[in-house]
């Protein structure tokens, strides 16, 4: 493909959850469309005209729902950062007893931090949640330690 001159566009949506779309039946041409016309509201000629496409003369382009990414590698919701987003901050009224909740890797069960994109601060490819985790269980060893 380099050799005819094809490039490659990738367009990655993180925020549409199948689950406002009701009816997931075309999903993904639903938002193929939503994207090229996106693209074509701030182009001068349309996007499709420089697409290749395959032998049914359709768009070489691949779509990858949430629904996709929930089936084939079991994220709930299909959401790679393990759920809604949020504020990095503890709120005024977070309860921050202990190292992991205040590190925010804390979850419902006092021996399993969160390390990836689940944490509450850091995520994605920062490494940051690891590192709280870390920090966490570091925290967790000292105070045990001090311990009778």
């Amino acid at each position: 493909m380099r050799d005819a001159g094809a490039q490659t566009l990738t367009v990655f949506g993180l925020h549409t959850p199948h689950s406002v779309f009701g009816d997931t039946e075309g999903l993904a041409e639903r938002l193929t469309a939503a994207v090229l016309a996106s693209l074509n509201s701030v182009l001068a000629e349309p996007i499709q005209d420089v697409l290749w496409t395959d032998a049914q003369s359709k768009p070489c382009i691949e779509t990858t729902t949430t629904l996709d990414l929930q089936r084939t590698l079991g994220m709930t919701g299909g959401n790679i950062f393990h759920g809604a987003l949020s504020w990095p901050f503890a709120d005024n009224d977070d309860p921050l007893d202990t190292p992991a909740r205040q590190w925010g890797v804390a979850t419902d069960h006092e021996r399993i931090m969160l390390c990836g994109s689940g944490a509450r601060r850091g995520g994605a490819v920062s490494g940051i949640g690891g590192h709280n985790a870390a920090m966490a269980v570091l925290a967790c060893l000292a105070s045990r330690r001090k311990s009778p």
